[in-house]
């Protein structure tokens, strides 16, 4: 054989060696990132079996009232759905006017259907009493569990996986009181607050601008790119029927999208994506929109579109000023610091530090992203601030976005990282600083959501216990959830306290348990500034405005053919003397000797004096034996 042909073979062999060793290479890299891969889906497995099991202590650990939302906006139309007419839900004016979204309460509902299907007719009545208290909070716990995670991933998609920013706002979420206190509760605003976390997270970040050297695919390219967009336009469309005012997120980052005003980078909107962007904007929100109308149309018996319901009572009629009138500063003064108590400070900083954001040398996409999360945030609080009834809970959807501008800056503050560094993945090695500070901090955290959550204000929640459990003992054979004709016509217990001040059928859960208490309506029908509506007194104000008179007046007139005296009364402690006043004096007829037979401390303050002191049960002792049934 001539070198020639030898020479050329082992030109050949060297080349076929070389090739097989950059497949070798080309295989181990992608073991390892399969490997890697893995690894992090594992990890974030991990992650939401932990912050749901924090999430269920949390739950278990809230034992207190905050806001009669909780319970009048989800879960006593939930019972209503589940129950029907004659369950003893009590259905508030918002929902005879078809202000609400049923799909909120339809969550709950679902649970509740799940302990009958699951227990079956034959399950001990305080078994399945239990559970029927308990589904609505288990299922809120998996909602809030949600927020968490994806808030956290959030992180990692503008941080870096592992970064130590990503983290931080694990932790902040976790240890935050407002979060210990709120997120678990029923509340239309945890759930808006779970559906933009989720939203954010798929929302395709890269639309806001891309590095000028960039030679990857463009945005919306390929068919995950667009099954993100889609679940995240569904997901916002869902939270914005829920809360209307949700929909001030997604103008805001729209808006920038479209404007792409102080943001860096090259645009990626070429005429496709922008098609894209639109097409699947108009098919999300109608799936989401036609889906939002067959459930309220099965619900309320008719067509009807809630949101525009509540726009019109809210801000033509004007009728949320009636529940309180707030400052213009107040989400600023209050709102803000509120929601991130001792995390304030950085989230100011991070306010500030996210509209130069290109100077800390982050990737363009995080830099817009946080431009963005922050327009969001000047944009929705700023809106709502010309609202004159406020709420701190209306602002809760934009927790994750306040803990996320947040992050670098409180961890360059605790730890030796710097806040460029702390965006960085391998994470470099941290040192702690300022421990007395932080662990401060964290004291403070968790003196305020401990007591607000086991302490203050559980006597509202405790009395329903107190009214069920004697009601068990003294009627156990109407202990069924289908009232039967021959139930107890006693009213059972009346509440003398500010209106809605208390759970209602989903913790008394009995139908033949008759309770009576003050009602707040707002005068709906009264055109804004008129006299009617100046003139106007709800039941609760014309009670406590002459108490002893409203009792001889409208709660048991002389002139009545029939009295509905109470077995008891509730109230605060405050009531005593007015009550006593009326029986000893106008109501002497009726026979009655009050008796206190519970009572419970209510906490250290209130936001209401009506509320001060300790909530009583009082014994009329009208349907006692010695005085026989129906005496009076």
């Amino acid at each position: 054989m001539s070198s020639k042909h030898k020479t050329g073979g082992k030109t050949a062999n060297l080349r076929k060696e070389e090739e097989d060793k950059g497949k070798g290479v080309v295989e181990k890299k992608g073991n390892d990132d399969n490997i890697i891969a893995s690894l992090a889906a594992a990890q974030t497995r991990e992650a939401f079996a932990v912050i749901f099991a924090f999430r269920i202590i949390n739950a278990l650990c809230v034992r207190t009232f905050f806001q009669p939302d909780e319970y009048f906006q989800a879960l006593e139309p939930a019972w209503h759905m589940i129950f029907g007419d004659n369950s003893g839900a009590w259905l508030t004016w918002e929902w005879t006017h078809k202000l609400r979204s049923s799909i909120h309460p339809a969550v709950f509902a679902f649970s509740y259907f799940i302990v009958q299907s699951f227990l079956g007719p034959s399950a001990a009545w305080k078994l399945r009493t239990k559970w029927l208290i308990m589904a609505p909070k288990i299922t809120q716990t998996g909602f809030a569990a949600l927020s968490d995670w994806y808030t956290w991933r959030l992180a990692e998609r503008l941080y870096g996986p592992s970064t130590p920013a990503a983290w931080s706002v694990l932790l902040m979420t976790l240890l935050n009181p407002w979060q210990w206190y709120t997120s678990t509760r029923t509340f239309s605003n945890c759930l808006e607050t779970t559906l933009t976390s989720m939203a954010l997270y798929y929302w395709p970040w890269e639309l806001l601008g891309v590095e000028a050297d960039k030679r990857d695919s463009a945005p919306l390219e390929t068919w995950g790119q667009v099954n993100s967009l889609r679940l995240s336009l569904v997901l916002a469309a869902f939270a914005v029927l829920l809360r209307p005012t949700n929909v001030l997120i997604w103008v805001a980052i729209g808006t920038l999208v479209l404007t792409r005003a102080t943001l860096a980078g090259k645009s990626p909107l070429t005429r496709r994506v922008l098609l894209v962007l639109f097409r699947e904007a108009i098919l999300c929100g109608s799936l989401a929109l036609g889906l939002s109308l067959l459930v309220d149309r099965q619900y309320f018996g008719n067509w009807t579109f809630p949101p525009f319901a509540w726009l019109h009572f809210n801000l033509a009629q004007d009728l949320a000023v009636f529940y309180g009138v707030n400052d213009w500063h107040y989400y600023l003064s209050q709102g803000i610091p509120l929601l991130c108590t001792t995390i304030t400070p950085f989230v100011l900083q991070g306010l500030a530090k996210s509209l130069d954001a290109e100077s800390s040398n982050w990737p363009v996409t995080t830099s817009n992203a946080l431009k963005a999360l922050t327009f969001t945030i000047l944009t929705t609080v700023g809106s709502l601030s010309l609202v004159s009834h406020k709420e701190v809970r209306f602002i809760t959807p934009l927790l994750p976005a306040l803990h996320i501008l947040a992050a670098p800056h409180v961890t360059a503050f605790f730890t030796t990282a710097t806040a460029e560094a702390a965006a960085t993945c391998p994470p470099p090695a941290l040192g702690w600083k300022r421990k007395p500070l932080l662990a401060a901090g964290l004291l403070v955290n968790l003196v305020v959501g401990g007591y607000l959550s086991y302490f203050h204000a559980a006597a509202p929640i405790q009395v329903m216990d107190f009214l069920r459990s004697e009601f068990e003992a003294l009627h156990p054979s109407h202990l069924s959830l289908s009232p039967s004709d021959d139930i107890p016509q006693e009213l059972f217990a009346l509440f003398l306290t500010p209106c809605h001040a208390t759970p209602w059928r989903s913790h008394l859960v009995y139908p033949s348990l008759r309770a009576r208490a003050l009602s707040c309506d707002p005068p709906v029908g009264t055109a804004p500034g008129s006299g009617a509506r100046a003139a106007y007194q709800d039941e609760t104000r014309r009670f406590y405005a002459d108490e002893v008179g409203f009792l001889r007046r409208e709660l048991w007139p002389p002139a009545a053919p029939g009295e509905d005296m109470a077995r008891y009364i509730v109230g605060f402690e405050g009531l005593e003397p007015a009550l006593r006043a009326y029986f000893d004096g106008p109501g002497a007829r009726h026979r009655i000797r009050l008796r206190e037979v519970w009572s419970a401390w209510n906490g250290l303050f209130t936001d209401d004096e009506r509320k001060a002191g300790r909530l009583v049960v009082w014994a009329t002792g009208f349907y006692d034996d010695e005085q026989g049934e129906g005496s009076g």
